[in-house]
């Protein structure tokens, strides 16, 4: 695995540019992220807005790939709850990532960012196959790779299928990008006076039941060592200031240890 950068400026909180803590990341957003204040679908001012911070992010110098969820088109566990049969309702929520995909592809290389889309679920009209290996080579070239139709699998979650990415491709942390600035000890949009975690341990958001990602994709980090960052995706330049060590958000895990961030 690729680890944090050891620049003594990475932890600083001057100027931009400190050097980022992580050389590879793999960035988690759900499909509801993608919905600006639509109820449904795509907003395109959206996906512009994270496609300028994944933009950021590698003109920093960091190795970028994303798993986008595909909840703002097709949700599998509704169709399910609602009689449809769980491993067809499953593909389809795989397919609506597929065009999650190919929309936020559309977005980057509209600013100059080379992207490809690997799917787990063949389509060679449409993307590549997911290949480890090839995925590796197009992030150590500086392109950004997106991952689609989840695991390939029905029952696992995007969750999980980003942790899974993010083991195989020896990323250095899962970013997860929300709605809120960390993780929470109840919805802070309905508990104002909800406490926000700078720190977790992979144990406590199991034990706490945080939901912040399903339970087989925490204990997959866990086993991994592989640190969670839940962020706000919509801050301006909030996963670049993540990525440096001074935005606002909460870490499960461990990144490294005070005194080497301190040094």
């Amino acid at each position: 695995m690729l680890r944090p950068v050891t620049d003594s400026s990475a932890s600083s909180p001057q100027g931009p540019a400190t050097a980022p803590r992580f050389r590879r990341v793999l960035l988690k957003v759900s499909g509801e992220a993608l919905m600006g204040a639509r109820t449904n679908g795509i907003d395109l001012e959206t996906a512009s807005h994270i496609s300028g911070q994944v933009a950021d992010a590698v003109a920093a110098g960091v190795q970028v790939c994303l798993v986008i969820g595909g909840g703002n088109i097709f949700r599998g566990l509704s169709g399910a709850a609602k009689g449809m049969d769980r491993t067809a309702a499953d593909y389809m929520g795989m397919l609506a990532t597929v065009m999650n995909a190919l929309a936020m592809q559309s977005s980057l290389e509209r600013i100059g960012v080379q992207t490809r889309v690997q799917s787990a679920i063949p389509m060679t009209t449409v993307c590549e196959p997911y290949i480890r290996r090839r995925a590796m080579r197009h992030m150590e070239k500086g392109r950004v790779v997106i991952f689609a139709a989840g695991t390939g699998n029905p029952y696992f979650t995007t969750d999980t299928a980003a942790a899974l990415r993010a083991a195989e491709m020896g990323c250095d942390a899962l970013f997860k990008g929300t709605q809120v600035d960390g993780v929470y000890s109840a919805d802070p949009k309905t508990h104002p006076d909800a406490e926000r975690y700078d720190q977790l341990e992979y144990l406590d958001v199991l034990s706490r039941d945080l939901r912040v990602m399903d339970a087989s994709a925490v204990s997959l980090m866990r086993e991994n060592a592989i640190p969670i960052v839940v962020f706000d995706i919509h801050q301006p330049g909030g996963l670049v200031d993540v990525l440096h060590g001074r935005g606002v958000c909460t870490i499960i895990g461990k990144v490294r240890s005070e005194s080497a961030a301190s040094e």
